[in-house]
């Protein structure tokens, strides 16, 4: 029996990132790993050991109908690739719920299907209707990354498992490691899409409200692409921007809290992976008030739920926080105390409960 792993755009977001950890532990533990991505990108999905690479032609464009096209030819061209080599017996593992072709695969080989499940926003609502309906017909199992998701997306069809993300044990190591003393914290961090509704304009103008405290903008795009977006902006000096990171940890090191500043209206967030790294570092964190990244913030303790779009809110308790040394250090010791909750060897021994199963 082989597993299948299938994702879309190899690159160094959470998804990608998420199944990177999977696949080092299924081999780890014995398992045969064939992983399938598009070709020509480096991410999280590259150069893992004793992984089996099988890359098929995708090409992400900012036009919404190429993009339609390229994705639906992708999918053609996987399974014309892959139709010859998979077996009954092998297992269908879908990271996202991109990669349609997969699961048309699946069931045409008569495999097992698992669908890993990250989103629900997804636009437009054809599109949505289109994906999430190959999934109701082929799934055999569904993953989801929060018990929101779960209840957002139910899928009575297939068996259903909450898997929540979880920290790298060696991500965990060094932030353990590298955590230092937030003496008179002012630095406020941001790792995100370059989106409009993952809140990059709200964090701009959190940034002008509050001149006294620092902010760094991590972006998942290149230097060329944020130039762009930013050309007729006027940005404060108390922000500074950065293009795709492969290594987080001097900016976690550097931060007295992480954001996620998703709006609600228009990217709804199911888990939150940089919120979980950042507490690795003792950060707390503000996030929206719905979705499945509230599963990791517990109220006045080690963070706060709050939608990006009350500015004054926003600014009055980030402010709060960054200003009251006691209520900071309080928050800092349950952030530390929280990531407990998201380790790594848990995770992967559920995720080959469900493989076994």
């Amino acid at each position: 029996m082989k597993i299948y792993a299938f994702h879309l755009l190899n690159d160094y977001s959470g998804s990608p990132k998420v199944l990177m950890q999977l696949a080092k532990g299924w081999t780890k533990n014995g398992l045969d790993v064939q992983l399938v991505t598009c070709s020509g990108r480096e991410g999280f999905l590259s150069d893992i050991e004793d992984v089996k690479y099988h890359y098929y032609w995708y090409r992400f464009a900012a036009n919404p109908f190429i993009r339609l096209f390229n994705l639906i030819l992708s999918q053609v061209l996987l399974l014309l690739k892959l139709f010859s080599k998979v077996q009954k017996e092998d297992i269908i593992y879908i990271n996202t719920v991109l990669p349609f072709g997969a699961a048309i695969l699946g069931k045409l080989k008569g495999c097992r299907v698992v669908y890993h499940l990250h989103e629900t926003t997804v636009r437009p609502a054809i599109f949505k209707s289109f994906l999430f309906g190959i999934l109701r017909w082929a799934a055999d199992d569904i993953i989801y990354v929060s018990n929101f998701l779960a209840k957002q997306e139910p899928i009575p069809s297939a068996k259903q498992h909450i898997l929540h993300n979880a920290i790298e044990e060696e991500f965990l190591d060094t932030a353990i490691k590298n955590r230092r003393e937030h003496s008179t914290p002012k630095h406020v961090l941001m790792v995100c899409s370059l989106k409009d509704y993952k809140g990059v304009k709200e964090f701009i103008q959190l940034a002008e409200d509050l001149p006294q405290f620092d902010f760094r903008l991590v972006m998942n795009a290149s230097e060329t692409a944020i130039n762009d977006y930013f050309d007729a902006t006027t940005l404060p000096n108390n922000i500074k921007m950065f293009p795709t990171q492969t290594d987080l940890h001097s900016f976690y090191h550097w931060a007295d809290t992480i954001l996620n500043l998703s709006r609600p209206d228009g990217w709804v967030e199911t888990f939150g992976l940089t919120i979980i790294e950042g507490m690795a570092y003792g950060l707390p964190a503000i996030v929206p008030p719905v979705g499945g990244i509230v599963e990791l913030v517990e109220e006045g303790e080690n963070g706060f739920k709050i939608d990006s779009r009350k500015r004054t809110i926003l600014k009055t308790t980030l402010q709060n926080l960054l200003s009251n040394t006691t209520i900071y250090n309080a928050l800092t010791k349950s952030a530390t105390k929280k990531i407990e909750a998201f380790s790594e060897t848990t995770f992967l021994q559920k995720s080959l409960t469900i493989i076994n199963g």
